[in-house]
């Protein structure tokens, strides 16, 4: 299935750098070739799964290995002018827009005032301006190439670079257009910027904590989130921060005064899994509890390939039961007891949290 990537875009002084860090928790390092650019600053994040969490206290495995998100912060102009580099975007699968929501006198905001839904717009507005670009250069192309009686079977491609471009130039992003499996296959690589899942990170101030603030926060944007398709999550970076530095005895502790149930970077991380449109399922035994991200209305089959393409080809059945059974019963065993376990055949569709054991011919 590859690697989930996900960009970070943002203004300047938005915290952006700051939560990526936080995000990769110290794995993030230089990369050159990765994300387009030799600086992008590249790291991993695990997902944090509480199911995964008490399959582990289950089995006591020898390796408890949660599904991962791989971030870029990509570094970039301070100016205004150049919001993001858009080039060093495009590989990335989906996009997490940082946005300042936060006041802060030693960090003057470049446009010199705090607006959430104007920075939104802004950076929106270089996304699609950038698709533009594309997409005319593309149609300009296909234009000779038909008048000169060649690229006659581009017509298809055609049309549908005149409907995203109609998009574009009303201020409209190709994110939220209505197109089938060949209109994304046509459109995937052009790698469209506009087109690509996003999600808001509101960067908030340490007073804006819990969910009647968070709401009210998130409030001003929902007419942009409503129109541009996007996401949103809200996150403290300074509060982010100083739980980092504490032992997870006094983050609990910390939290809990705070009135949070869990850290902000956990619904940004968990956020971002489900906008690439991924799930997990599970693998368990004495040896490794182990979750796997495969996308949504993966076959049994296919989800088998994604631990190990030998077991893809000879797949026989897949041995199914809930995560919330395994956990209640305490054992594979029992669940098979009380007829919990199901064998599945190739086209079964996975679903979030199953728990699974493939049957395969070597």
């Amino acid at each position: 299935m590859g690697t989930l990537r996900a960009g970070l875009i943002g203004l300047p002084s938005t915290g952006k750098t700051t939560l990526f860090h936080l995000l990769t928790r110290g794995t993030s390092g230089s990369s050159a070739g990765k994300f387009g650019r030799a600086d992008a600053q590249i790291g991993v994040a695990a997902v944090p799964d509480e199911r995964l969490d008490r399959l582990t206290a289950l089995y006591e495995p020898k390796k408890h290995v949660p599904a991962t998100v791989t971030f870029a912060d990509i570094v970039g102009s301070a100016s205004t002018s150049a919001l993001v580099n858009l080039t060093a975007y495009r590989e990335a699968d989906a996009l997490l827009h940082v946005v300042r929501a936060f006041d802060a006198d030693d960090v003057p905001h470049p446009d010199g005032s705090i607006d959430a839904g104007r920075d939104v717009r802004k950076v929106e507005d270089e996304l699609i301006l950038a698709d533009l670009v594309v997409a005319e250069k593309r149609l300009d192309r296909i234009s000779r190439d038909q008048k000169k009686g060649v690229g006659q079977d581009l017509d298809r491609e055609a049309k549908l670079l005149d409907r995203c471009r109609e998009r574009l130039e009303s201020g409209r992003p190709i994110r939220g257009l209505e197109l089938d499996a060949a209109d994304n296959k046509i459109l995937r690589g052009f790698q469209f910027l506009s087109a690509k899942p996003l999600l808001l990170v509101l960067n908030v101030d340490e007073a804006t904590v819990g969910s009647a603030e968070w709401a009210s926060a998130v409030a001003p944007l929902e007419e942009s989130l409503d129109q541009t398709g996007a996401q949103a999550v809200v996150v403290c970076a300074k509060i982010e921060l100083e739980i980092a530095q504490l032992e997870p005895s006094d983050a609990e502790v910390f939290l809990r005064d705070l009135g949070l149930d869990r850290p902000g970077l956990d619904r940004v991380i968990q956020a971002a899994y489900g906008l690439l449109g991924y799930i997990s399922f599970f693998t368990v035994g004495k040896d490794e509890c182990r979750a796997w991200s495969i996308p949504t209305r993966t076959m049994a089959q296919h989800a088998a390939g994604e631990i190990h393409s030998d077991i893809e080809r000879g797949f026989i059945r897949a041995e199914v039961v809930s995560h919330e059974r395994l956990l209640e019963r305490g054992s594979l065993a029992t669940c098979r007891e009380h007829g919990e376990v199901r064998l599945e055949g190739k086209e079964y569709i996975v679903q979030d949290g199953d728990v699974i054991n493939f049957r395969f011919a070597t």
